[in-house]
């Protein structure tokens, strides 16, 4: 597991690990990075991931949730059919913790990813370790569209696995929740 957070958060990254220590499949390890100075989003997260000693890495956001079979759907799909990088979908939570589990920001619920044309699979996902640290996560271009999806560190790392020739696989059910808020994991001043 890796898990970026920022100061901040220090509730929503405890009820974050909750969903991870409730998992049917338990999490190996557990890598957590803290923003303490503000170097954003991909730094955190690249440094949560170098410590990684798992033959896989699922990411977290400190702010989201997964259910219980996450980890155990994620890892039963890589293994039966060799994927590199394993992507399930969530169900929205609003401000106040209600679900809404027919909303879909994306559109991309059930979507085959097409390495050819890349769409958002979200950062919660499930990949070798390997290949995550040799691609590894970096800053995207501020405000740069890809088919009008904004490109974020997290879909540049999803278009770099892409153009390694990785082997996607899309579970087409909903086994984490993405907590809306309007807040970020970037770590950006501006943004806190």
């Amino acid at each position: 597991m890796a898990i970026p957070s920022i100061p901040p958060r220090a509730a929503m990254l405890g009820r974050a690990l909750a969903s991870v220590l409730a998992q049917e499949l338990p999490a190996e390890a557990v890598s957590i990075a803290v923003d303490t100075g503000r170097q954003g989003a991909a730094v955190t997260r690249d440094r949560a991931l170098r410590a990684v000693r798992t033959e896989y890495t699922a990411f977290l956001d400190d702010d989201d949730q997964m259910q219980p079979e996450h980890l155990r759907v994620l890892m039963e799909a890589a293994e039966t059919s060799g994927a590199d990088y394993v992507f399930s979908y969530y169900t929205v939570a609003g401000p106040d913790g209600t679900l809404m589990p027919h909303v879909d920001p994306l559109q991309h619920f059930g979507r085959p990813f097409d390495p050819e044309h890349p769409h958002q699979t979200t950062i919660t996902v499930l990949v070798r370790t390997e290949l995550a640290q040799d691609v590894g996560f970096r800053d995207a271009p501020d405000g740069e569209l890809i088919d009008g999806q904004r490109f974020g560190e997290d879909f540049l790392f999803t278009v770099e696995c892409a153009r390694a020739g990785v082997k996607f696989l899309h579970v087409p059910q909903r086994t984490w929740v993405w907590n809306h808020h309007g807040g970020n994991s970037s770590g950006r001043p501006d943004r806190w």
